[in-house]
């Protein structure tokens, strides 16, 4: 099926959508909530569908809902299939009427992301009185049966209702292959953090900070122009990548396989770089002391992430992300006694990372091998 955007029409969110916060556990964190249950956790995140834990404890919201929250920029609209518990700045959608779909809200929610994507950020908050006043492009059909929610609200002023049929059956019509791996999982090393000890980035990178371009200053190009140079900017979307640009005279590339972190924005959104790039404003390039291979990076960078919970709209990242504290694993003699560097060179202790077993555990999990 295609997608004739010219031919759609604009809603109102507030006429199809009452948005009010999610339920939570008061004076509860995500670690908190976060205890090994089945329960998803929806918190103030971009990814991994805003889930943020699972909990032993019941529901506070009922699924088949879109989410989002109110604090990022615009790139948490998610479709929650499953009761969930909320948390404090999340947002919960429910319908007015009409009786919206999984494949309707699914497709809702991309058409929200889309519309909504960096408008937003910790200075320009998205609440849910500007979202229920926005209006958003979506397929549409003459309202024949004078399809009305009630006597002062309708879904448009032009006589237009949503084609719900027609974002089921294109969602319906969407095909994908799964992607394949040769590694099974079943030989994932273990991970026993407690024997791991503590470094600071200092320790392991120098902190530099990017070029601090701004993309309306380049010329966009896209993806597939082999020429085109991608722009790493504050999010924690597309592996910070938020544009593709044509190369600026007198502006050399930062080299691929380089760590970036969000200084702001999506604070501590932490990625390896793939191919050659510009930097955004606020955005920081870790630059190893030692050498460290493409998998031993990608195991920092996801211990580096974890540590977003630390960080806020009004916390940003600029001045403490040299101290950052980061747990990794060790090396040991086999006696399980720590490795020393007499030259002190990475901590205080003079522990030495296992740089092997980092690079060991990623090519142990599943799909690695499509790095």
């Amino acid at each position: 099926m295609e997608l004739n955007v010219k031919e759609w029409k604009e809603f109102q969110i507030g006429k199809m959508f009452e948005i009010y916060p999610t339920k939570d556990y008061k004076g509860m964190s995500n670690t908190d909530l976060d205890d090994g249950g089945t329960t998803p956790v929806i918190a103030n995140s971009a990814v991994n569908n805003g889930i943020n834990g699972f909990s032993t404890l019941q529901p506070t919201e009922k699924g088949n809902i879109i989410t989002f929250s109110d604090t990022t920029e615009g790139n948490t609209f998610f479709y929650q299939p499953d009761d969930f518990i909320g948390f404090a700045h999340v947002q919960g959608m429910h319908p007015i009427g009409h009786k919206w779909s999984e494949k309707q809200l699914l497709f809702l929610a991309t058409v929200l992301t889309f519309t909504n994507c960096n408008l937003f950020n910790y200075g320009r908050k998205m609440r849910r009185d500007t979202i229920s006043n926005s209006k958003v492009k979506l397929p549409a059909q003459k309202n024949g049966n004078n399809y009305i929610i009630d006597e002062k609200k309708t879904f448009s002023d032009d006589g237009y209702i949503p084609d719900w049929e027609f974002m089921d059956n294109f969602i319906k019509s969407l095909n994908y292959e799964p992607p394949k791996t040769k590694i099974d999982g079943k030989s994932i090393a273990g991970l026993n953090a407690s024997e791991w000890e503590e470094f600071t980035v200092s320790d392991l990178f120098k902190v530099q900070y990017g070029i601090n371009m701004e993309l309306n200053a380049c010329d966009e190009t896209t993806y597939d122009d082999p020429e085109g140079i991608a722009f790493v900017a504050r999010t924690s979307e597309n592996n910070g990548v938020s544009a593709y640009v044509k190369k600026i005279s007198g502006k050399e590339p930062q080299p691929a396989e380089t760590i970036t972190v969000a200084g702001g924005g999506s604070v501590l959104s932490t990625f390896v770089q793939k191919r050659p790039f510009y930097s955004g404003r606020d955005l920081y390039l870790l630059l190893p002391k030692t050498e460290m291979n493409l998998k031993t990076k990608m195991f920092i960078c996801t211990v580096l992430s974890a540590n977003q919970y630390r960080y806020s709209y009004g916390r940003q990242a600029n001045k403490t992300l040299p101290y950052l504290i980061l747990k990794l694993p060790i090396l040991r003699d086999i006696n399980k006694k720590p490795v020393i560097d007499e030259t002190h060179t990475y901590s205080e202790k003079g522990y030495i990372p296992d740089w092997q077993f980092m690079n060991d555990y990623i090519n142990s999990l599943p799909y690695s091998d499509r790095i």
